[in-house]
């Protein structure tokens, strides 16, 4: 008999059918048994009258069974039906007791516990929700992208060189020469521009930077575009701004069941992301909470979660560009503003307060790339390859990159990033 899942059921009303799972939970009462039995679509009932239950003797949650019973409606079961007159085969038991509990509502355990034993905590229902969610953002940026007309590529994670020049790389011994593990897939990303005009990637990123915070982990997956053939920095933040809305849309679409089982509310998006020009940002921060950061090259935290919240109040927007960082800030890829040669054409895109995106207008034209690296004090030598494009061709493009962990951390309410990553690497953690 062909297994059905238990979301399958209700159209099997009368039949002898059967499923297979995960015990979750076994309510023991007498005259009136139940197991409740979790598969990939849910979690569904199995009725046991008090003679049948000696198939349940030194059953424990977690264990794997397969279940024959015939499928009966009943109004109060998940889903609205139960399996009764079963027949219990055990695939593998469970023997002794899980790390912690994950057949409660809401798992109570704190989290590096969890993080110890991730493998058995990510089957809670609320986790297998949060990481639907996850895979719902990617199939969103993916959908909105394709449609766009870009076309997906996959670039290597170890290079020769840092590509943001930085010391923050992880480095390894490839075959008795130094390698690094990629910060970005940057350089490849602008490469493919001059083969496809617009190319994404979705894959994960690593960075060496020693801090131990609630919003950054040393690998994440990162969510990467570049266009060719733009004005400037606008245009970038116009296809950015349309593939927020894509994902969100999506996830409406394919993932309404998760969202409202984590309590998601939906971030509000007006037709246009308000934005702001960096300097302006500084004077708003100073004018309305009297802090002077006027004159420094980045936002601190606290910033972003002013400027999130006048967003908000302003706007009605949970989005807000921020505009024109300094060029200091930036890669020495970044195109300087034309008209502010201090600033960029560059942006971030701040989430409800939070740094979510960032993007911009890259140099294009190869003599200014060698202008760029020479004004830092750089050498053109590490990146002979990278530039070698620049010599043969290249239009105006620019790109931006979406942390995947931050803004499903952003849009559940997620207070530490790493309850958002699948299997965190952090200043302390290499496993599981």
């Amino acid at each position: 008999m062909e297994r059905l899942l238990g979301a399958e059921l209700k159209q099997h009303v009368g039949e002898r059918v059967t499923v297979a799972g995960w015990v979750h939970t076994l309510r023991l009462l007498g005259k009136v048994n139940f197991l409740r039995l979790r598969d990939r679509s849910g979690i569904w009932q199995v009725f046991f009258e008090k003679d049948e239950t000696s198939q349940l003797d030194g059953l424990a949650p977690e264990s794997v069974v397969t279940i024959e019973g015939t499928v009966v409606a009943e109004s109060q079961a998940p889903g609205g039906v139960e399996l009764h007159q079963p027949v219990v085969t055990v695939l593998s038991p469970v023997t002794e007791g899980l790390p912690y509990p994950i057949n409660k509502p809401e798992l109570a355990v704190h989290l590096d516990t969890f993080l110890n034993h991730a493998g058995i905590g990510l089957r809670h229902p609320k986790k297998q929700a949060l990481f639907r969610l996850s895979a719902g953002v990617m199939a969103g940026f993916r959908a909105t992208l394709d449609r766009l007309g870009f076309v997906e590529v996959t670039t290597p994670k170890l290079v020769e060189s840092a590509t943001e020049s930085g010391a923050n790389v992880f480095a390894l011994n490839y075959f008795g020469r130094p390698a690094y593990l990629a910060q970005s897939p940057q350089f490849y990303k602008q490469t493919m521009v001059g083969v496809f005009e617009r190319v994404y990637e979705v894959a994960p990123v690593f960075r060496a930077e020693p801090h131990a915070t609630v919003r950054h982990i040393n690998e994440y997956v990162s969510l990467d575009a570049e266009l060719g053939f733009i004005r400037d920095h606008q245009d970038v933040m116009a296809v950015l701004t349309e593939v927020i809305k894509g994902i969100l849309a999506h996830l409406q679409t394919h993932c309404a069941a998760d969202l409202a089982a984590l309590g998601v509310t939906m971030p509000a998006t007006p037709d246009t992301f308000p934005q702001l020009y960096f300097p302006a940002a500084q004077q708003l921060i100073y004018e309305q909470h009297g802090e002077d950061c006027r004159g420094e090259p980045d936002l601190a935290p606290q910033h972003e979660r002013w400027l999130g919240e006048w967003a908000r109040a302003t706007y009605g927007s949970d989005f807000l560009f921020v505009t024109g960082y300094p060029m200091a800030k930036r890669p020495f890829y970044t195109h300087p503003n034309p008209a502010d040669p201090a600033y960029s054409n560059s942006f971030d895109l701040l989430f409800r307060g939070t740094e979510l995106v960032t993007g911009g207008q890259r140099l294009h034209r190869y003599a200014d790339y060698l202008a760029a690296l020479a004004a830092r004090g750089m050498s053109p030598e590490p990146f002979a390859g990278y530039l070698e494009v620049f010599r043969y061709g290249m239009p105006p493009h620019g790109g931006f990159a979406i942390g995947l962990e931050r803004f499903v951390m952003q849009l559940t309410g997620a207070e530490n990033l790493r309850e958002t990553t699948l299997f965190p690497r952090d200043l302390n953690r290499l496993a599981p």
